[in-house]
Order: C-alpha cells, then sequence, then structure tokens
C-alpha cells in the first residue's frame, strides 16, 4: 500500500471536481492574505502559481487584478478547469518539486500546496523557488504551525500533511536571498487558521 504522502497527487484527480466545488462554495477565509500579497507586487506582475487547483477563487482574482497568471497543478483535471475559466493565462500539467520553466516571475505563490511534500521535499523547493523568482519577487506559502508530519482525510481518503520548524523555514527563506515581511501562525481571523510566510526577495547590493 502506499505512504499517504505517495497518495497526494492520485488523491487531488480523484477528488478534483468535489475539491472545486467544496472550494467555491466555501467562504473565501483567507482573502487578506492574497490581497497582501498582490499589494507587494508591481501592476500587471507575472505570478507563478504554483498547486493552483481549479483557479477558483486566487488565480481567477489575481487574473481580474490585472496580473498575469502561470499555473501548474499536478491534477490534468483542475488544469482542465482553469483553462476553461480562464483562457487568457497559462497552465500546466506538472509536479511542482521538478518544475523548470527557464523563466522567473514577480511573485511566487504555493497556497494550500506546499505544505502536503514531505519535509525533505519543502527543503528542496526553495531551490525551485528561487530558480523561478525575478528580482525583488515576493514568495507567499503556508505550512504546519510546528514540525511534524499529520495525515487527515477528505472524503474518507488519507490526506497528508508536513512541516519544517520556523526556524528551519527562516533559515531556508533567508538561504535564497529572502526576508520576511509578514509571518503569522494559525492566524484565523484573516488566514482561516493558517500558518503564512509571505517573503520577499533582498534587493541585490551594488
Amino acid at each position: 500500500m502506499q505512504e499517504p504522502a505517495d497518495r497526494i497527487i492520485d488523491h487531488y484527480e480523484r477528488h478534483a471536481r468535489a475539491w472545486d466545488a467544496d472550494r467555491r462554495r466555501a467562504a473565501w477565509n483567507d482573502k487578506p492574505w492574497h490581497d497582501r500579497f498582490l499589494a507587494a507586487l508591481p501592476s500587471a506582475a507575472r505570478i507563478l502559481d504554483l498547486g493552483c487547483g481549479s483557479g477558483s477563487p486566487v488565480a481567477r482574482y489575481m487574473v481580474e487584478r490585472g496580473f498575469q497568471v502561470t499555473g501548474v497543478d499536478s491534477s490534468p483535471t483542475l488544469i482542465s478547469l482553469c483553462r476553461q475559466r480562464l483562457p487568457g493565462q497559462e497552465w500546466t500539467v506538472a509536479d511542482m518539486r521538478s518544475l523548470q520553466l527557464s523563466r522567473r516571475f514577480d511573485g511566487v505563490l504555493a497556497w494550500d500546496s506546499f505544505f502536503h511534500l514531505r519535509p525533505d521535499d519543502q527543503r528542496r523547493m526553495f531551490a525551485v523557488f528561487a530558480r523561478h523568482a525575478a528580482p525583488s519577487a515576493v514568495l507567499m506559502f503556508n505550512s504546519g504551525p510546528a514540525p511534524g508530519e499529520a495525515v487527515g482525510e477528505y472524503r474518507g481518503d488519507p490526506l497528508y500533511h508536513a512541516s519544517l520548524s520556523a526556524d528551519e523555514y527562516r533559515a531556508l527563506i533567508g538561504g535564497i536571498g529572502f526576508e520576511i515581511i509578514a509571518h503569522a501562525v494559525e492566524d484565523w481571523r484573516t488566514g482561516g487558521g493558517r500558518t503564512v510566510w509571505l517573503t520577499q526577495a533582498r534587493p541585490a547590493c551594488g
């Protein structure tokens, strides 16, 4: 039997349409963090959305605000929904862990996706973030509140989550030349209980 961590891609493809319907019905309780992310970007910025899901509500909102979105998700069904809803943007079926798009973005977002990766994969993702980040890029992701692994469930299927420690995230963020703009642990007021990291690349010296 596969470990829950190895079943994430199959999980989201299998439940793609149900997940999309549930997400669109639910209150968008983390919108203030997306507003902060967008406020830190220049107008018409290019955004890389890692684990974009079905594009609703987050990618749709970014497009409505005039941003250019390149969405990446491992689920072909979710990407097909993005293409139907937002045909003027770029949508790619891919595993974020091995992503190499050969271009850089003003904003990089890994929302409700990064925390499904194993701890070692999370560590390696910082090289992926850096590879796709333009100078002064803004990066936002969410994690767990404390180090460890947990298995929840969605529609009766196990759903894996993992987190590193806050100190390790700080070191990894600094290691790719970013600094923390804002951070909250289990933000129930504006983040739906999420632990959020909003960061930006440091200006180049000289």
